[in-house]
């Protein structure tokens, strides 16, 4: 029941619904595409021996992880941005950068927080239709007034754009003065080459990254944003207006650990996604719909029960996985990828319920 204190805000806020976060054992848990190795070993190095140190706050502008990220990129620190998860930076994203008077752009099958961010913040959004297969509708996203945000590869389908396409759409976003944000939560995966090759080119791309996928730090809360000086400063301004310490001294230091250690990051990229074609393959080969995935899960329809029912009959069997009654995917399962072992279980467990009819 809502509390009679509550504003007329808070009170109308339907918020965004994080997949389950269990604490039991025995789990195979595919529903959130967490990375299933650990971090780099560096990590652990990074932070022996900071708490004495947790007295003091953090750089207030993480400028030692900036310049990690920075040289990394091919950018200046200045052409970085870094914050409290992926979420976070998406969040400042709208206000900074989207106007009441213009409604932003998404496809209409994507991350569901982009509608939060855009509600809670007052802007008008419009969500584009999906083509045909998923495929996002890359002239309707510029068609209108107001700004464009989308991931790339899009969530959940698994889809990528190919770069020449996301540079189209910001030359036509940059030709009416309005930004356009792509969010690679999941780039490492695909076989794109990242959209912040292009930011030196056009000053209304905005690219924002996360580090809880592939360098498996979901736990620490980092995510970055790549664009030129002005859009830096637009998030810069929105955060100083909320904290100015988002990203605390533990998560600096294990960050630039991570992001420094190349060869851990493709040893473990290329495990999960050699890992992701195989049990894409084990679902064709069983009869599902599965789009072509450039992320680190798969999107999958089945083709002997509703996709409510295989959901529960894998949830009774310990296995989670994603599902919404969404328009258009309701029968498809998002599965995250786990290591090779987990996902021959999950294809073991599949043939033993289409045996048992659920």
């Amino acid at each position: 029941m809502d509390s009679p204190y509550l504003s007329r805000l808070a009170r109308g806020i339907e918020p965004y619904v994080p997949g389950e976060q269990p604490t039991s054992d025995g789990l195979i848990k595919l529903n959130t595409n967490e990375n299933p190795y650990p971090p780099s070993p560096r990590v652990e190095e990074a932070l022996r021996g900071r708490a004495a140190r947790l007295r003091l706050y953090p750089e207030i502008d993480a400028r030692t992880l900036r310049e990690i990220i920075a040289r990394r990129e091919g950018l200046s620190p200045e052409q970085v941005f870094v914050g409290n998860g992926s979420d976070e930076v998406l969040s400042f994203c709208f206000p900074a950068f989207f106007d009441p008077e213009e409604p932003v752009r998404f496809p209409a099958v994507t991350y569901s927080f982009y509608r939060v961010y855009a509600k809670l913040f007052g802007i008008p959004y419009e969500e584009v239709p999906m083509l045909p297969g998923f495929a996002v509708d890359v002239q309707a996203m510029t068609a209108g007034r107001g700004g464009a945000i989308l991931p790339n590869p899009n969530a959940p389908t698994s889809l990528e754009l190919p770069l020449a396409v996301i540079e189209d759409m910001a030359r036509a976003q940059r030709e009416k003065g309005r930004v356009l944000v792509v969010d690679e939560a999941y780039v490492a995966f695909g076989q794109e080459p990242s959209a912040a090759t292009l930011v030196p080119r056009y000053d209304n791309l905005l690219v924002t990254r996360t580090l809880s996928k592939a360098h498996a730090l979901a736990g620490l809360r980092v995510g970055y944003a790549l664009g030129q000086r002005g859009l830096i400063e637009g998030l810069l301004r929105v955060k100083d207006s909320f904290n100015s310490y988002p990203v605390d001294s533990l998560a600096i230091a294990a960050a630039a650990a991570a992001l420094q250690d190349e060869d851990y990051f493709r040893l473990r990229r290329d495990q999960v996604v050699r890992t992701r074609d195989f049990f894409r393959q084990g679902l064709l080969e069983r009869g599902f719909a599965v789009l072509p995935s450039s992320a680190n899960f798969v999107f999958a329809r089945p083709n002997f029960c509703p996709g409510r029912e295989l959901f529960a009959a894998l949830r009774r069997r310990n296995v989670l996985v994603r599902r919404w009654d969404a328009p258009g995917i309701e029968e498809y399962l998002r599965i995250s990828i786990g290591t090779q072992e987990e996902m021959e279980k999950v294809l073991a467990i599949l043939d033993e319920i289409r045996a048992s009819s659920v």
